[in-house]
This record gives structure tokens, sequence and C-alpha cells, in this order.
């Protein structure tokens, strides 16, 4: 390991960082935000390198990382399955030595996550999850934002989980217990969360339910995913029958608060995991909170690299 090495800051699951450090975060997003709204040039990361390596295709990370970082006066490098060979060319500890010695910042959407995790502890530079078959922090970092930015506080508020018991449950549980409100989750049998996956203590924070209407009820958020997440497509026909009542519809909204939001991660399959009424509707914020991904991670890569702004 490098000197100095265990200094540097990764964001590799959503309880790496502390409740402040996300005040300031969510602060920083909101003025950033603020400033690309009006047209001001901001460009704090002028010189600097951002490496994108992609083991699992996206499109709104690789937009939201790209954008934001060319916003903020960088440069990325951009390098696809084919190109990087994670592990397989050469041990990921390697590729890790040698791709941190030539950019700044890397961001990792991978597999596994003890891949992300053996690349962090070989790099000299910050590594960013964006996302692993485990966590999806910079997804929940946007989303709790926007709930922010439409409703305030998140905290001793109660969020709503539908569906799989996925990367971004097990970010959601994270979340929970750091910053103080109830998660409440519903998944079919056999996709249950995991609180020892996510690593939380205090269950106190998250209520399961059978019936996703009970999930529902009371909450101030209600979200969502797909009911097949990358990686697992050889299991669609078999999820599309233990899921059949885990669809967001319009009487789980109305058992929510008034004013609930609804987010989805996308992409959406409008019909399956929500009712287009639902996603189309007017408590829906899914386009914010796609937006809102660039505005986050853009405060996540200056606080990585440039730490606190005044």
């Amino acid at each position: 390991m490098t000197p100095g090495m265990s200094l540097i800051k990764h964001y590799l699951q959503f309880k790496d960082l502390r409740a402040e450090e996300y005040a300031y975060l969510f602060d920083r997003t909101r003025i950033i935000k603020t400033r690309f709204k009006n047209y001001e040039k901001y460009t704090p990361l002028v010189d600097r390198t951002l490496a994108m390596i992609f083991e699992k295709a996206s499109t709104r990370t690789r937009v939201s990382f790209e954008a934001g970082m060319y916003q903020m006066g960088g440069s990325v490098v951009h390098l696809t399955t084919g190109d990087s060979h994670l592990g397989r060319a050469e041990p990921i500890e390697d590729s890790a030595r040698v791709i941190s010695r030539m950019v700044d910042l890397v961001m990792i959407r991978t597999y596994e996550q003890t891949k992300i995790e053996a690349f962090a502890a070989n790099s000299r530079v910050p590594v960013i999850n964006g996302l692993t078959n485990e966590y999806h922090p910079c997804q929940i970092l946007a989303d709790i934002f926007t709930y922010i930015e439409h409703r305030g506080s998140i905290a001793g508020k109660v969020v709503a989980w539908v569906g799989d018991g996925n990367n971004m449950a097990n970010t959601w549980l994270q979340a929970a217990d750091i910053l103080g409100f109830t998660l409440h989750v519903s998944t079919p049998t056999g996709y249950e969360i995991d609180a020892r996956v996510a690593g939380v203590t205090n269950t106190s924070c998250v209520k399961v339910f059978k019936n996703p209407l009970d999930a529902c009820r009371g909450a101030h958020l209600v979200t969502t995913d797909v009911w097949t997440s990358m990686g697992f497509e050889a299991e669609n026909a078999e999820r599309l029958k233990a899921f059949a009542d885990w669809c967001v519809d319009r009487e789980m909204m109305s058992v929510a608060q008034t004013d609930a939001l609804f987010m989805h991660c996308l992409p959406a399959h409008r019909g399956e995991e929500v009712e287009a009424e639902v996603i189309d509707g007017p408590q829906s914020v899914v386009w914010d909170e796609a937006e809102n991904r660039m505005h986050a991670q853009k405060a996540l890569m200056e606080f990585l690299l440039l730490g606190r702004i005044g």
C-alpha cells in the first residue's frame, strides 16, 4: 500500500460518510445545481481526470458522471469491459495501482462489491461506487437530495421500499440508519432484504411488511426498482410471477401521506413494478431524481478531491 493511501476517502457504500458529511454534501449539491441552472460557470476540477470503468453498462451513470466532470472543468477517460479486464487480464490490485497513477478519481460500475473494495485498497486516488450487486450509494445520495429539495429534511420520515431486496434496498437501509428515518420494506418471499449485507446493527430503523399496501401506509416517499436487476436476467420469468403483487399502483399511493412522493431509479417498466399512472402522475419526481444524479455526484467528486469548500 502506498504511504498515505489510508487517508484517501472512498465512496464504496452509503455508510462510508457520516450524517454531518451528508448535510454538507446536500448543501453543496443545492449550490452547484443552482449555479448550473443559472448558467454560472463553475470549474473547480480543472486539470483533474476521472476514469470511469464500466463492467455493467449504464445510461444515467455514464451521462451524469461524464457531463458532471466536464461541467466542473475536468476530463474523463471511459473504459468498458473490453478495455479494462478487471481481474481477468491482470489482478484487480495491479489495475488499481496503474490506473490510479494516471488519473485523480475513479468511478467503477461492476458486479461484486469485493472487486471495488480490492481496487480501492490499492488505489492512490478516491474510488466511487457507480453500482455493485450489493450497493448503489450514488443513486440514494441523489434520491435523498431530491426528497429534501421537494419536502425538506428526511429525518423522522417514512420511506416505503416495494419490490426486490436488492442493492437499492440495502443502500436505503444504510441511509435510514445514518440519517434517522424509518424504512418500510415489502418484498416477495425469497427476495428479502438482508440487514447483515447492509451492515446495519440498528435494526429499529427498518420495518418489514408482508403486504406492500401496509408498507406504503403513512409513507412520505414510496420507491421501487425493476424486478429483475442487471445480471439476474435468467430469473426474469420466475420473478415476474413472484413479484406480481408488488406493482406500485394508485391504491398504494392513496394510503401513503397525501403529499407523498414517488421515486424510481430507472429504467422503468410500466405495468410491471409501477403503474404508468403513478410514474407519470403528479406525485412522481423521477425526472428530477434522474437529473439530480449529476448534481449530487458533482458535489461528491468535489468533496472527495478538494475536501470542504469554504
